[in-house]
């Protein structure tokens, strides 16, 4: 006999991912040989307990599947919304395998979505700690300063909790004027709370009035259109499977005055040529300071390895016509 956590069971037989059969569990929707469990550290045997979830016997997916969906702007990235707006699962026809969406895509916000029913892959890709970055265009209104962008960056606290520190690069300024226009922003985060960049930029009093989602790691699909979707390649399973857990970022330093230039002291009479030497040779303090290296002129997003054998492209039925994007690659970054 084989005892397994709960969450884990539930995870592999392609009911939910480990974090939402958590909820499950805690909630009492878990029975195991028809009694009740809410204890999160709870095992069972998959080969012989019978384990239900809302009442359902589970049972170990055969085959596991893995889905890159276009998310749409107003739909829900869930299996099923008690509101009866459209949701992820809906866009995905002819799966017959039970499916959900790895992490959240909020109502507003369309992009990269992936849906599968590898409970362990689903783990690995949404828990920060593995190095899962996912990359966003952000529209926003007005121009932040740089010194806001380096506090984002660093983190700040939301709700009682800090962010983790983040990527944060200017792609390109519209409007008729500095203080006038909006600008488009990459944010690269390892970590995704509910609606957490539509909060970050809020805070600092410049909302958000567009946020796409363009990577997922190191997979990214600029060609996928709103509403379409296709299977991962084995190349790409792979890559998302075997990532390892990253170091955080280091987030930029804003430097609050300019390096000022040591001058050497003339040296004294009757020094040794030796010492003389030494004092003069001696390089001004922040002379290699001042230059910093010049950002890469794409994103990771758009460097992302696309793999020979692209799955084919499957349409929406429910797509309207006309969901193209057209927002330029990224520019190197701005300063100021």
């Amino acid at each position: 006999m084989e005892l397994e956590r709960l969450q884990k069971i539930i995870a592999h037989a392609g009911f939910a991912s480990r974090r939402e059969a958590e909820t499950m569990i805690r909630e009492g929707r878990v029975t195991v040989n028809g009694r009740v469990v809410t204890e999160l550290g709870s095992r069972a045997d998959a080969a012989h307990d019978h384990i239900k979830v809302d009442g359902k016997l589970i049972t170990r997916a055969e085959t596991h599947r893995y889905i890159l969906l276009y998310k749409p702007r107003e739909v829900m990235s869930t299996v099923t919304d008690p509101e009866g707006r459209k949701t992820a699962v809906d866009l995905v026809k002819g799966v017959r395998e039970r499916i959900y969406p790895v992490g959240r895509l909020d109502y507003q916000s369309e992009g990269l979505l992936l849906l599968t029913n590898d409970g362990d892959l689903a783990y690995k890709v949404s828990h920060p700690k593995h190095g899962s970055v996912k990359t966003y265009h952000v529209k926003v209104r007005g121009v932040p300063d740089e010194r806001i962008i380096g506090k984002l960056e660093r983190g700040i606290t939301i709700e009682g909790k800090r962010t983790v520190p983040c990527e944060i690069a200017r792609m390109k300024t519209t409007g008729r004027g500095e203080d006038e226009g909006n600008s488009w922003y990459e944010v690269k985060l390892r970590e995704g709370r509910n609606q957490q960049i539509r909060k970050m930029f809020k805070a600092v009093g410049h909302p958000v009035s567009k946020l796409r989602r363009v990577a997922i790691g190191p997979i990214a699909d600029p060609k996928l259109a709103a509403g379409d979707w296709r299977e991962l390649t084995k190349s790409e399973v792979k890559m998302l499977a075997t990532m390892q857990e990253m170091p955080k970022p280091k987030p930029r330093r804003t430097a609050a005055h300019p390096s000022k230039k040591k001058t050497t002291a003339p040296a004294k009479r009757g020094a040794s040529p030796r010492a003389k030497t030494h004092a003069t040779a001696r390089p001004a303090a922040g002379a290699s300071r001042g230059k910093s290296a010049k950002p890469a002129h794409k994103s990771a997003a758009h460097k992302s390895a696309q793999p020979a054998g692209r799955m084919p492209v499957r349409k929406s039925s429910s797509r309207k016509s006309g969901g193209g994007r057209g927002t330029a690659a990224p520019a190197r970054r701005e300063r100021g």
